[in-house]
């Protein structure tokens, strides 16, 4: 059975967290009620954190700044998003040419990295909602078939973009890629462990003392306990109660909001 929804919980012995950000902190840019509060609460006990996101719409200084406005006391390094991870990985393999499926503006999450739409090292999956026509996803296929590699920022299935409602998102995007190239996209978002070793290595903390956060049960219960850490789920996003008490996942902590994280 699925943890009971607990009203106010706090697992013993972590020193670190790893909040989601949308559905968990965030709902359609404004502050869930009492999240704010839960981060300075920690702060103030000397409890380390990041915030960690799949979103590859914007980079994490508009990220940084959506949350400022709602109250949040969050730093523009605080923030853990797959650009990050994608960059470094780019550049520590000295091939630095990108051809992007990504929004102009994410793009300022690449410095030192090199657009190129003839030669490309790498195709950068990301989400471009409306542009994913068959003209781009047709240029992607032809750049892998040339020899560049696959990175997939995530592979999210779908979102709720706060207009159309949930909406297809990159995943099913990248699986098309993936089926018509024979190839697997390296991938750089949560669930994948490489993203939670950043975010570790960022906090300094072994996994096991490190706490995720999120609404999804895949993404960041899934991926923070096959890197090592405790789960907590909360049911302000995108799983539903009744997701979770049948889903196979098992989360330490179940709770209406992140507000209700108290130690």
């Amino acid at each position: 059975m699925s943890p009971a929804v607990a009203r106010t919980a706090w697992i013993p012995g972590v020193r670190g967290v790893l909040f989601d950000v949308d559905g968990t902190l965030l709902d359609n840019d404004r502050p869930i009620p009492g999240a704010p509060g839960t981060l300075e609460r920690l702060r103030a006990r000397g409890i380390s954190f990041r915030l960690t996101t799949n979103t590859s719409r914007r980079p994490r200084s508009a990220i940084a700044a959506v949350l400022r406005s709602g109250g949040f006391a969050v730093e523009d390094r605080e923030i853990l998003a797959p650009c990050v991870l994608a960059r470094r990985l780019i550049l520590g393999s000295g091939r630095t040419r990108v051809a992007f499926l990504l929004p102009a503006a994410a793009r300022e999450d690449f410095e030192g990295v090199v657009e190129d739409e003839e030669r490309p090292d790498w195709v950068v999956v990301g989400d471009i909602g409306r542009d994913f026509t068959w003209e781009r996803l047709n240029r992607a296929y032809r750049w892998i078939q040339g020899g560049a590699r696959l990175l997939a920022l995530h592979k999210n299935r779908v979102w709720d973009n706060g207009v159309d409602g949930v909406v297809l998102d990159a995943g099913p995007f990248v699986g098309a890629l993936e089926y018509a190239t024979g190839r697997t996209a390296e991938l750089v978002g949560k669930p994948a462990r490489p993203f939670f070793d950043l975010a570790l290595a960022d906090l300094g903390l072994p996994a096991g003392e490190v706490m995720v956060v999120g609404d999804d049960l895949e993404a960041d219960c899934r991926g923070g306990a096959a890197a090592g850490c405790r789960t907590a789920l909360v049911l302000s996003g995108k799983t539903e109660r009744a997701d979770a008490e049948s889903a196979p996942i098992r989360p330490d902590l179940v709770l209406d909001s992140v507000a209700d994280l108290r130690e």
